[in-house]
């Protein structure tokens, strides 16, 4: 009788580290083997009110990195985030590692490029990443491996990353009782992002979901970041099973239309979609950041 062996799948360990300022969760999913590890969504700190700059938040990660004996290969990010500023290229100049997002940044960077009148020197085609991932392609964190998926709705360039057996979601979907994310900026659809969240909803439902952001429900709970596929088909109060394209498309247009524009959305984006970079410096050797008079 022939036996065949059977490898046992490598999946991460998951290590989220949660921004209270931005609501924010960044992870360090890592090879418990192999010590690789990739970077996911990380938060530069950032004052609106004096303009300054503070790598707190980076540093409690790098920190972690490093304690762990960890050599990162990528630092990732799900989308261009509305509500933080990366922290992207402080941590690859600290650790190392290369920077990716969706193909479809390039999308965004053509259109908050007018809004932010970024001139011919900035490109909108994501040469500012250093690499840019198709839907579906495969890459590695050391012995495990991963997957991007193009999740379009929320924002235009949206990925979730399944790495072993665990999902990164960004902002597509949050934790059951919160929900899936807005749709309401520039590029968005509420119809596309239903058929996004079909996508993820199909993976095995023991895949553990790692979400961007909580809210603790409104304070009826606390903080979460994890759970699983099968308790957002149970009980994800916006597109459980059973919630057609219909219903969630007129649930998710009218709660939109009485949100008010996240309170870093002009700063976020425009060092965002550079990959983090802050904006040239002005002739003084200044850098600016830009506020849109009754644009968006």
């Amino acid at each position: 009788m022939r036996v065949e062996a059977r490898v046992a799948a490598v999946n991460p360990n998951v290590q989220a580290f949660f921004d209270q300022p931005t609501n924010n969760a960044t992870y360090v999913v890592s090879d418990p083997g192999g010590r690789r590890c990739a970077i996911i969504d990380s938060v530069l700190d950032f004052d609106p009110a004096s303009g300054r700059t503070r790598t707190t938040a980076a540093d409690r990660v790098i920190d972690y990195v490093r304690s762990q004996g960890l050599n990162v290969e990528w630092v990732l990010e799900t989308h261009v985030h509305a509500d933080h500023l990366t922290a992207a290229p402080y941590i690859k100049e600290k650790l190392g590692g290369r920077t990716a997002i969706g193909a479809h940044v390039a999308e965004v960077q053509a259109y908050f490029g007018h809004v932010f009148n970024a001139g011919p020197d900035f490109a909108a085609d994501g040469s500012q990443f250093d690499h840019l991932f198709r839907d579906g392609e495969i890459f590695r964190i050391g012995g495990i491996d991963a997957r991007a998926i193009h999740t379009p709705g929320h924002t235009p360039a949206c990925m979730v990353y399944l790495i072993g057996d665990a999902l990164f979601t960004g902002d597509t979907l949050f934790m059951p009782d919160s929900g899936t994310a807005r749709c309401d900026f520039p590029g968005g659809s509420a119809r596309q992002l239903y058929r996004s969240i079909q996508k993820v909803l199909a993976l095995p439902p023991e895949t553990r979901v790692f979400v961007n952001h909580d809210y603790g429900a409104d304070g009826k709970r606390s903080m979460a970041w994890e759970t699983t596929i099968a308790a957002q088909r149970a009980g994800n109060i916006h597109v459980k099973d059973g919630t057609s394209e219909e219903d969630y498309v007129a649930m998710r247009e009218k709660r939109d239309a009485t949100l008010s524009m996240p309170r870093l959305i002009l700063p976020s984006i425009q060092v965002n979609m550079r990959a983090g970079q802050m904006p040239p410096a002005d002739g003084n050797g200044v850098r600016y950041l830009k506020i849109p008079l009754n644009l968006l």
